[in-house]
């Protein structure tokens, strides 16, 4: 006697939802990081051009220089704010695809469990099918015998 179990196909849908809702969620992941690297990497280079000017201005530095610096820093704020911005988005929507991710997961661990009580009723009526045709032959031997 095979065992089979009767929701078999909708295990298979659910840990197929599974798997590409864990794929979404490394991607979701990968955008993450390329835009929270971009974020470091701007505050990085203001950093850097602010400690440059403020070495300029110690040893003397035109008007013009000033402003052209101070152009360029609020030009490089502009762009920050933006990538601050992406950066909440980006992190907003990993967090998205991390709650279907683990939605996906309790429904699957839901179907295994279901499963593995289905096997192991299975299991329960083979053996009683078993231990039963046992006694059959067992009787079957005792009228023999008498």
């Amino acid at each position: 006697m095979n065992y089979h179990y009767k929701f078999e196909k909708i295990l298979d849908v659910k840990e197929r939802e599974k798997d590409e809702a864990l794929s979404a969620y490394q991607n979701a992941i990968r955008a993450f990081e390329n835009v929270a690297r971009e974020l470091y990497t701007l505050l990085k280079k203001k950093e850097d051009l602010e400690s440059y000017q403020a070495e300029k201005m110690a040893s003397g530095l035109s008007v013009q220089k000033i402003r052209h610096y101070r152009k360029f820093i609020d030009d490089m704020e502009k762009t920050i704010n933006h990538y601050q911005q992406l950066v909440v988005k980006a992190r907003n929507q990993m967090n998205w695809y991390q709650q279907k991710l683990q939605e996906k997961n309790i429904e699957v661990k839901k179907y295994e469990k279901m499963r593995d009580k289905d096997y192991s009723r299975f299991l329960e009526k083979l053996k009683m099918l078993e231990e039963k045709q046992a006694d059959e032959i067992s009787t079957q031997a005792f009228f023999r015998k008498s």
